[in-house]
């Protein structure tokens, strides 16, 4: 079977990945969800990407990042923020629909499980990502709510359950 993921490489993300994935960070935010943003929350997510402390997290090993790669390009990355809480997750919108995003949770999710000892991954969705998340498994736990700006769903999903 060769599946449309089958044509990437996943792999936890080295130094050098770290800019790439921020430019994608943004490029799509700007593409998917800014629309939906006021100037405030535009502002927030744009200063939470290039903060110097997330970045010195991710170089110490305390911020995890699987990166999605066709052959050297970088189409796709997910965070993981403590211990089990998806921070980042954005795909190249020219690579959307090809299983990226879900091969991404997947292997995030496998990691969880065998190496920090969590069942299940929460995060705090994007409107444009809602529908994603659902077909997932992940469920809502509280109504959209909105913070500096920011609007998003916190959801989560019990690892224990087939993709």
């Amino acid at each position: 079977m060769n599946r449309e993921e089958d044509k990437f490489l996943f792999r936890f993300a080295k130094e050098q990945d770290w800019e790439p994935a921020m430019k994608l960070a943004w490029e799509t935010f700007l593409i998917f969800e800014a629309g939906e943003y006021s100037e405030e929350g535009v502002e927030s997510f744009r200063d939470f990407i290039s903060d110097q402390w997330l970045k010195n997290m991710f170089l110490k090993g305390e911020y995890q990042m699987f990166v999605a790669l066709e052959k050297e390009k970088l189409v796709g990355f997910i965070t993981v923020r403590n211990r089990c809480h998806i921070s980042l997750l954005f795909v190249n919108k020219d690579y959307h629909r090809k299983g990226i995003g879900r091969t991404l949770i997947q292997r995030m999710g496998e990691y969880l499980i065998a190496e920090v000892g969590v069942d299940y991954m929460t995060v705090d969705s994007a409107p444009y990502a809602l529908e994603f998340y659902h077909k997932l498994g992940f469920w809502d736990l509280a109504p959209r709510q909105e913070k500096q700006g920011i609007i998003y769903t916190s959801m989560k999903k019990n690892l224990k359950y087939q993709w």
